[in-house]
């Protein structure tokens, strides 16, 4: 089969950070569905933000109250797709990451290595993946290749089509990609200064049937993985 992914992250400038308290989380998220379905579920996003009135970009910081009920429409059509259109993130704590010993005391390598766990451990074999970042300034311009590269290598029976950038304005998914990102953040970092922010995580922690925190590995909807730096799951 083959297979879309839209990824976005939320606070990757806490690797740059001289803080060094705990409780400061950088998550990188992504969506996923079959490129079939693509044109599919961008008509069906353009129907909903039609119905509501709402064009301007889909990202967490633009949840207000008014677009709270387009923003928890949004929420339903994702979990509405069930197994269609799945979600994963990575969640890594900041301030437990030896960038020195780990990363060559190199920032950006240490972050695309994180991206690397987040999409590698949902690559499967016999398929085809065409991965889309949201485009960011990278000082070393081979990161995006390098990282096709490093999948492709340790998926020998799947074909990596393409790592590609696109600006976020472009892509509704990236978009959505934001949105589910940017709720996982707040709740890990237990942030309710909005009350229309805090209702679409309610909203999703409703479909979920719990508190949106670490899961087990095989859950398949909504998966987040707080990955533990000592090592393990």
């Amino acid at each position: 089969m083959e297979f879309d992914i839209y990824c976005d992250e939320s606070r990757p400038d806490l690797f740059a950070s001289k803080r060094n308290d705990t409780g400061h989380f950088i998550v990188i998220g992504s969506v996923w569905f079959t490129s079939e379905q693509r044109e599919e579920f961008k008509k069906e996003i353009k129907e909903l933000r039609r119905k509501h009135g709402t064009f301007g970009e889909i990202k967490w910081r633009a949840v207000a109250p008014s677009k709270l009920i387009f923003y928890l429409d949004l929420v339903n059509w994702f979990f509405d797709k069930h197994s269609s259109c799945q979600f994963r993130c990575i969640v890594v704590e900041a301030n437990k990451v030896n960038l020195a010993k780990f990363h060559e005391s190199d920032q950006e390598l240490g972050f695309y290595k994180f991206y690397y766990q987040l999409l590698h451990h949902w690559i499967f074999d016999f398929n085809q993946y065409h991965v889309f970042l949201d485009h960011k300034r990278n000082r070393d311009q081979d990161r995006l290749k390098v990282l096709r590269r490093c999948l492709a290598n340790s998926n020998i029976h799947s074909i990596i089509e393409r790592v590609q950038a696109l600006d976020s304005h472009d892509s509704q998914f990236i978009q959505l990609a934001d949105l589910l990102t940017g709720a996982v953040a707040a709740r890990f970092h237990n942030i309710t200064e909005s009350n229309a922010r805090l209702t679409v995580i309610e909203r999703i922690e409703t479909h979920l049937g719990h508190r949106i925190w670490s899961t087990a590995r095989s859950e398949s909807k909504f998966n987040v993985f707080k990955i533990d730096l000592s090592g393990g799951w």
